[in-house]
């Protein structure tokens, strides 16, 4: 057991910080991003036998690129050519431990192997809808299954939907080099959304602290390469929530909503670093959502320094992200803001016009659902609500604070 328990930590490791990088070197001449993960996948088994007997090697992703090379020499027939170019990959980075494989001649033009595939991923040539899933599947390792709710649909559905998109891509041979700089701008958007949405899952159920450094890395390396409005206002957008990310929990582990947060455990150096971004996306004059929903959480920052939330302005900020992009999560964040700033009548007006069909599943409507239930003095209401987002909920420490609010919403009711 204890033999085995180091393998088996520096593969969790090595997978974590080089999947991304290793798929698309793998994948770089055959355009065959399915036939690159199994050779992965094959690396990884073979890995999780042979390091905790023969103990972990020297350089442990040269290692896995090696064994995928020579699995995919035996089962494609393209096999020279493949071989060739990692084999080129393992001179240039097999010798020393401490290479980094991002860092090999040649990538001047893109800091980021990872990136470049995202690029790819975001072909015109590809269904627009499977562009950022096809990324968070490919280049970050996102299981289709942990990724399926946030594109509400079934994770058959989009499994089926990926792999013909990696089928079309392999069949087409899609180029995997960066394209030219006039055609990145059009491609942009969609790795924007691909690195947010990563951010997102590794931020919410459980939280994953990996997934989201490995998006905030991604977001630095895009704002330097890219330094876009939109790409520095997510880079701003990821580094304010990064600077609450102690206080999201207490010291005993439980779910500490915005609001009622204790400010002097938010990052200073973080939320200025953000502010300083912002600014500069902003002298642009080119305004996007991703700045929007960086000023909304500049907002919030504004905490440290009044002790108060400007409410009137998040409803407004969130009326600008509406006016650019109705999504329904943008329509919850007006509504709440709308509660603090006009009561929560005005805000249950909004929210009755949502159709319940479309939200049944959604945990933020059931739990803003339930706060507006309480203010208005419905028990029985609120008391659904709650325990609906309750059993929505796969963060253990969200689920036991919505519990909590709805076992107090019933003891104050008896009292």
């Amino acid at each position: 057991m204890t033999e085995a328990a180091p393998g088996h930590a520096a593969l969790v490791a090595t997978v974590h910080a080089y999947r991304g990088r290793l798929v698309a070197l793998l994948a770089a001449r055959t355009h065959d991003i399915a036939a690159a993960e199994d050779a992965l996948g094959d690396a990884v088994a073979q890995a999780l036998t042979l390091w905790p007997e023969r103990g972990v090697p020297d350089n442990p992703a040269a290692w896995l690129l090696a064994v995928a090379r020579n699995r995919w020499r035996d089962a494609d027939r393209h096999a020279q050519v493949h071989a060739d170019f990692a084999a080129d990959w393992l001179h240039r980075h097999g010798e020393s431990g401490a290479a980094d494989p991002a860092d090999g001649a040649g990538e001047a033009d893109f800091p980021d192997e990872r990136l470049k595939l995202m690029f790819v991923c975001a072909h015109p040539a590809i269904d627009r809808a499977l562009h950022t899933p096809l990324m968070l599947q490919a280049v970050l390792g996102v299981p289709v299954e942990r990724m399926a709710g946030a594109f509400l649909v079934r994770p058959a559905a989009l499994g089926q939907r990926l792999s013909r998109a990696k089928a079309k891509i392999r069949d087409a041979g899609i180029a995997f080099e960066v394209p030219a700089e006039s055609a990145l701008p059009a491609r942009l958007p969609a790795v924007l959304d691909a690195i947010y949405g990563a951010y997102g899952l590794g931020w919410d159920a459980p939280p994953d602290t990996g997934l989201t450094d490995e998006a905030l890395t991604l977001a630095r390396l895009l704002a330097e390469r890219m330094p876009q409005p939109e790409a520095l206002g997510l880079l701003a957008l990821l580094l304010f929530f990064e600077s609450r990310r102690d206080a999201r929990r207490d010291e005993h582990g439980d779910f500490v909503p915005l609001d009622e947060q204790d400010v002097n455990r938010w990052n200073r150096p973080l939320m200025q670093e953000a502010a300083e971004v912002l600014a500069q996306a902003s002298r642009t004059g080119e305004l996007g959502r991703y700045q929007l929903e960086a000023a909304i959480q500049s907002v919030h920052a504004q905490r440290v320094i009044t002790s108060c939330t400007d409410w009137p302005a998040l409803a407004a900020l969130y009326e600008g992200l509406l006016t650019q992009s109705p999504t329904l999560g943008y329509l919850l964040g007006h509504i709440g803001a709308l509660a603090r700033w006009q009561g929560p009548q005005a805000a249950w007006n909004e929210l009755a016009a949502i159709d319940l069909d479309s939200v049944r599943d959604h945990l933020p409507y059931w739990a803003l659902r339930a706060h507006l239930h309480e203010a208005l003095g419905q028990v029985e209401a609120a008391d659904h609500a709650y325990s609906v987002a309750a059993g929505l909920s796969q963060d253990e420490a969200v689920r036991r604070f919505l519990l909590h609010r709805r076992q107090a919403l019933s003891e104050g009711a008896g009292d």
